[in-house]
């Protein structure tokens, strides 16, 4: 599989976009907070130990363009190393660090439905495509017009009780409260070219391109990136009750491939706007499947989100990255007839949006790609170690 040029993985304002992220060190071996100016890498762990600590400053936008540190070159060169594989000195990590990373699910009404047929399905896609057919015909068209906790949402949530077709993934659909879940563990998210690692008792499964935003410990977003939020369609079926089975695993997390800093150029307003490509290449099979996530289409206000994530009932010390849920489920027969879309092991997962560039990763399984072994003692052993905790 041929990658795409390495100008398309980064903004496509690249020379004006104010970037953070992380990088893994050979020569310490361990990992530094660097900010991306004009194209240029600079380590400044010096003056910030952790991407958490960055976030949290006041005048992040001043430091992080005045910053001084060791310049690490072009960022082009990291995402070549990223996409050819090499052992490099220096390589790309998941732009977050010490943060909790959480997630919202049923933000948008075609992924609304997409879950209440793995409900009814019982995890089993044989019964997917039947499903969708009646229930497109039956619940579709109500629910992408109605603002969630409305009073609107209430009355329709009474008609489908009648119905018999309510179901819990409509109710954080549809209802006042978001579905907000643990995505996975402060530094356990795997970055630009990395693998991304899927369940082994897993048969139905995809990914889902998302942006994610970077939250402070007071609640407020500071930036954003994009997100692979590995889904298991099958596991998540059977049971909302095992969503922590289907959602964290080693390597279900992608992030990257940097942070980019709210600022005058780039807004929350950019992301309520944004688009978002999603492309899967199969290894072996062929396989091309091209979709998209429209911001525009979401059911909840990404700062809403935010605030029911986080406030007097929940605070997070170290913030929070934030993934923000998707309108893509892909259903496009990848074998059998109206067996619909699974990975197979090799697939290329391409996530991009303008303002943010592309975040890459190949599928295999999670007990097959590296183990997670480098956490957040080890983070702060390393950092005593290079003298960077005063």
């Amino acid at each position: 599989m041929k990658h795409a040029p390495v100008s398309a993985h980064l903004p496509v304002d690249l020379p004006e976009a104010l970037l953070v992220g992380r990088v893994w060190r050979k020569d310490v071996n361990g990992p530094s907070v660097v900010v991306v100016r004009k194209g240029e890498v600079f380590d400044i762990t010096a003056l910030t130990p952790t991407v958490s600590d960055l976030l949290d400053r006041d005048d992040v936008v001043a430091f992080a363009h005045s910053a001084q540190g060791e310049s690490l070159g072009r960022v082009e060169a990291l995402i070549e190393a990223a996409l050819s594989g090499e052992d490099a000195p220096v390589r790309l990590l998941a732009p977050c660090d010490v943060q909790a990373i959480k997630a919202c699910g049923v933000t948008f009404a075609v992924s609304l439905l997409e879950r209440v047929i793995e409900e009814q399905a019982g995890g089993n896609p044989a019964k997917a495509d039947e499903l969708r057919s009646s229930l497109l015909k039956d619940i579709g068209a109500d629910l992408s017009a109605i603002k969630p906790g409305s009073p609107e949402a209430e009355k329709l949530k009474q008609q489908f009780i009648e119905r018999g077709a309510w179901s819990q993934y409509m109710e954080v659909g549809i209802g006042p409260y978001a579905e907000v879940f643990s995505k996975s563990q402060p530094m356990s998210a795997v970055g630009f070219g990395a693998d991304v690692g899927l369940h082994p008792e897993s048969k139905w499964n995809n990914p889902e391109p998302e942006i994610v935003l970077a939250v402070n410990s007071r609640a407020q977003a500071v930036g954003a990136t994009l997100g692979n939020d590995v889904n298991l369609r099958d596991i998540e079926g059977r049971s909302a009750l095992l969503l922590g089975k289907a959602k964290d695993n080693n390597a279900s997390c992608g992030v990257g491939p940097f942070i980019r800093l709210f600022d005058e150029r780039f807004t929350i307003d950019t992301v309520r706007n944004a688009e978002l490509r999603l492309v899967i290449e199969g290894a072996e099979d062929g396989f091309r499947l091209d979709g998209e996530s429209r911001m525009r289409e979401i059911s909840r206000d990404p700062l809403d989100l935010v605030s029911q994530t986080s406030g007097a009932h929940h605070q997070y010390p170290d913030g929070f990255m934030l993934f923000l849920g998707t309108m893509f489920s892909p259903i496009k027969d990848r074998g059998a007839p109206g067996a619909g879309f699974t990975h197979k092991l090799g697939d290329r997962v391409s996530i991009s949006s303008a303002s943010l560039g592309m975040l890459v990763n190949h599928v295999y399984r999670s007990d097959a790609v590296t183990p997670w072994t480098f956490g957040v003692r080890a983070l702060y052993r390393n950092l005593a170690q290079r003298g960077l905790l005063n």
